[in-house]
């Protein structure tokens, strides 16, 4: 009798902690349980009731994707997953190798170059919707995504997963997608933190950049993504900034992240980003991936024990060469991330690869989808007055879901460009391969087997007998196109298509060039082409979205989101020296600093092959002369722009409107333009609209190196109304006071 009173005795505690207890007849429920409770209280709570080596084991991972939780409490682990263009496949516990479920086959959404060349924040929206949806059916607590790096180089090959060259339209386009994708109770982690705008020597290369030019250029959207979106993580980039690995930066993560931007969400290593123990303890950073394990015996020394936030962390915090206090705010920025996710019962369950989520990704990509030329209105193409077409090019038929390093997809379906437009004209397509690229592999660069010549000379054949020819080339997703891990070795096309265009056009003038890529390429063969469309990486409606832009079932409305340099030295990354870009293998320095894609072009007078925001219509639109609501504005006031736009044209379209501003006279160097809004606008065939945009007088601003601090010089301004950075329609003057 007495040995089973002290065992109810003993029990006691863990009754009350579990809530099987009753008071009154009412379960005592823990306080982190508790979600009528304040979230800061619950993980104090949780906190309070965690052992040292628990906390530890929040801060590294337990596989190749997910961290630990709390079991003794009942707190899950936390599980992420690629990618910003759909949840990627499922992969085994402790290798990459695919785990071959039959379930895990997504919807793939359109690179995020097509979403920012939409110049829509709805489509932001419902893609960062859609995209939660997905990643909350697969029970993904983390959503590795979105990517705003600044577009400083086209020969980075993963410029498709960002925003483009302009920190105003990435800061814009962001905060949507992570507003709309944390709704499903999914975290959005940001990446990648900061600096990381190459891939050639990414996991060691030291950035050199000044201050002024990382707080207007390259921060902006990380801090929008933050301050406005909310992230709930952050993913750490492997570069380093100023002889320090950004994954555990001082000053990136505690003094700017933490400190200015109040971030109270957890910073996540890039997998293997992590480097020393003391520095991510003390550096700002909360969960430790990928530091070259298969947490097997094999690797023994870098199992998942050994990370550098795991045992080694754990002897340091107790020889007190880490105060306690820094444990348990990495502790409850992990606890923090997993009560706003897989702890709140309230989030919606999901839903996968659905008919709707296949209609987002392709309204995304219709709306992305960017005509560059089209001389004589060769487009769009009219089923009754063509015989004959021929489709040339491997990039009709080559899935593009597939390859590109990390953004790699299982897909539900993809639908090739060949594919939909043999639906819209049946037998009148004729196909050749014309040029083809090896099969992918990530980190080699694979040959084709395939016999250049014989390709080649069929597509010329398939030429000369067509009405048109729509060419299908640009880069793909293997090594050194489009991918990660690696930056293109040149700036034209590979694999001969540009000796092949030019073979085309001599039995053929009637060419559509259709550009596959995320990434600008150098067009020899643009003077002789009539229409060229840029379609970026659409996902899995690309074919059907290509087809109803080029049959004009879609009018194009897409804009670019970075310039397109005639050649590649006209860019100023790689208008300097090596150690400009690629860096001398330990160091680069930016010595283009704030002059950044469009800012260097248009202060320096170099004429683009395309500039940034430009974007042809099948209709015409004209805008009136913008009324500013005053002439004379105050540091705290709002600038606000009304125009009229009109579509004069016979079909219906949308147009978008740009504010730039420049600032006369400064003090220091500023831009030519700098983007400060933009609004777009659909109407129908003679339609007129009123539209504004509107700006802070704040937002003029530049970053003022010598004292710290953002400053807006009195003085006069102009403000350009256009349809890109080089077709301005009208200016209109302001004063500051």
């Amino acid at each position: 009798m007495t040995k089973r009173l002290i065992g109810i005795v003993m029990f006691l505690p863990v009754l009350f902690l579990t809530g099987m207890l009753r008071v009154n007849a009412q379960p005592v429920k823990p306080i982190y349980l508790d979600e009528s409770r304040p979230i800061e209280e619950r993980v104090s709570n949780a906190l309070s009731l965690m052992t040292r080596e628990e906390k530890v084991a929040l801060c590294h991972a337990q596989s190749k994707f997910s961290s630990k939780g709390v079991a003794r409490l009942g707190i899950p682990e936390v599980w992420m997953s690629d990618g910003p263009h759909g949840v990627r496949e499922e992969i085994l516990w402790d290798s990459w190798s695919e785990a071959k479920w039959t379930n895990d086959s997504c919807t793939a959404f359109p690179a995020l170059t097509c979403l920012a060349a939409s110049w829509n924040p709805e489509m932001s929206a419902i893609y960062g919707k859609a995209v939660g949806e997905e990643a909350r059916y697969r029970n993904k607590t983390v959503l590795l995504g979105p990517g705003v790096n600044i577009y400083r180089t086209p020969l980075n090959g993963r410029n498709f997963e960002y925003m483009g060259e302009d920190p105003y339209l990435s800061s814009r386009m962001v905060v949507p997608y992570i507003q709309e994708l944390q709704k499903n109770g999914v975290a959005a982690c940001v990446k990648h933190y900061a600096l990381n705008n190459q891939e050639i020597w990414r996991g060691h290369i030291d950035v050199q950049v000044s201050d002024r030019a990382l707080r207007e250029i390259y921060l902006p959207a990380f801090k929008a993504a933050i301050t406005e979106g909310k992230a709930w993580s952050i993913m750490g980039s492997y570069n380093q900034f100023r002889g320090e690995h950004c994954c555990h930066n001082d000053l990136l993560l505690n003094k700017i992240l933490k400190g200015e931007w109040k971030f109270d969400g957890a910073v996540i290593t890039d997998w293997g980003g992590a480097h020393n123990t003391m520095q991510a303890a003390m550096n700002g950073l909360d969960i430790e991936m990928g530091t070259g394990t298969d947490g097997m015996t094999r690797s023994i020394t870098n199992a998942y024990d050994n990370y550098y936030l795991a045992l080694p962390f754990l002897d340091e915090l107790k020889k007190g060469s880490v105060p306690e206090s820094v444990l348990n705010d990495k502790a409850s920025r992990v606890l923090r991330l997993i009560f706003r996710t897989t702890m709140n019962s309230k989030r919606p369950y999901g839903s996968f690869a659905t008919p709707e989520h296949a209609q987002v990704a392709r309204k995304v990509a219709e709306e992305g989808i960017v005509l560059l030329k089209n001389d004589d209105n060769l487009l769009p193409l009219d089923a009754s007055k063509l015989k004959s077409i021929a489709v040339i090019g491997e990039n009709a038929t080559r899935p593009m879901t597939i390859g590109g390093g990390s953004s790699n997809l299982k897909t539900h379906s993809e639908i090739s460009p060949l594919q939909s437009l043999k639906g819209k004209f049946g037998n009148k397509i004729t196909y050749a391969m014309g040029y083809a690229s090896g099969p992918s592999a990530y980190g080699r660069e694979l040959p084709s087997k395939l016999n250049a010549d014989t390709l080649r000379a069929e597509a010329i054949r398939n030429a000369k007998k067509a009405d048109v020819v729509i060419f299908v080339g640009g880069l793909n997703k293997n090594h050194f196109q489009d991918c990660e891990g690696g930056d293109r070795k040149t700036y034209n096309l590979p694999f001969g298509q540009d000796q092949l265009l030019n073979e085309i056009l001599k039995v053929n003038s009637n060419v559509v060039v259709l550009l596959i890529s995320g990434n600008a390429v150098a067009m020899p063969w643009v003077g002789h082409v009539p229409a060229i469309v840029q379609a970026w990486y659409l996902g899995s409606e690309a074919g059907n979205a290509i087809a109803s832009v080029l049959t004009g079932e879609v009018n194009p409305s897409g804009k670019l989101p970075f310039s397109f340099p005639v050649k590649l030295t006209d860019c100023g990354a790689n208008s300097f020296d090596k150690l400009c870009y690629p860096g001398d293998s330990i160091k680069e320095v930016y010595k283009e600093d704030i002059l950044v894609g469009y800012r260097w072009y248009d202060t320096k007078n170099i004429t683009p092959l395309f500039p940034f925001g430009f974007g042809m219509s099948y209709t015409n639109f004209v805008l009136s002369k913008p009324l500013t609501d005053k002439k004379i504005y105050t540091k705290g006031e709002t600038v606000k722009l009304t125009f009229v736009v009109q579509n004069t044209g016979k079909v219906a379209g949308a147009e978008v409107a740009q504010v730039y501003i420049t600032q006369k006279n400064a003090p220091v160097l500023r831009p030519a333009k700098e983007l400060k809004g933009f609004k777009k606008v659909f109407l129908k065939a003679g339609e007129t609209q009123t539209a504004s945009i509107s700006f802070k007088v704040k937002d003029m601003a530049y970053y003022d190196d010598k004292t710290s601090n953002w400053v807006v010089d009195a003085g006069e301004y102009e403000l350009s109304l256009g349809t890109s950075s080089r077709d301005i329609k009208f200016m209109a003057p302001i004063q500051v006071k």
